[in-house]
């Protein structure tokens, strides 16, 4: 872990379900009691995805819970919320998210210097089949660890 970075969330299930290839770094543009609520650790990514609006990005189904002293002022939990990127990296991921199957996965939120922070990443939806490959593969390789050290000892 890198000095100043303090992870908020993790998309665990992004790396079961998808193929993931390049991967990016966004900032979001947030409401008041929506980093309060992201201080406290009330985030959830998983089923959200970010999409292109107008040459604009977005990030939609991105669950920041309540932050409850503003119980006034409160913000939607899964609003969508508007992606910081440059205009060209935009373009490109735009023509990249056309390929059919492809799509902007978010892995993780986080702060970096008071800033929050989404890294997104390129994926391709995984088959039954890779899930199940996937698993077997880390079972055996589980396996050789385990073997490895009772042998060792």
């Amino acid at each position: 872990m890198t000095e100043g970075i303090k992870i908020i969330c993790q998309n665990k299930k992004a790396r079961h379900e998808y193929h993931l290839e390049d991967r990016f770094e966004a900032g979001l543009s947030l409401l008041g009691t929506e980093v309060k609520a992201l201080r406290d650790g009330r985030a959830n990514l998983i089923d959200s995805f970010a999409e292109f609006e107008g040459g604009e990005a977005f990030l939609y189904n991105c669950h920041i819970n309540h932050y409850t002293p503003a119980h006034q002022f409160n913000h939607h939990p899964t609003r969508k919320r508007k992606l910081l990127m440059h205009k060209a990296e935009i373009e490109r991921l735009i023509g990249k998210t056309r390929e059919r199957g492809t799509s902007l996965i978010p892995l993780k939120l986080y702060f970096v210097r008071g800033r929050v922070k989404v890294e997104l990443a390129l994926a391709q939806g995984k088959k039954l089949h890779d899930k199940r490959e996937t698993l077997k593969r880390k079972e055996a390789e589980r396996e050789m660890s385990r073997a490895i050290k009772s042998f060792n000892r």
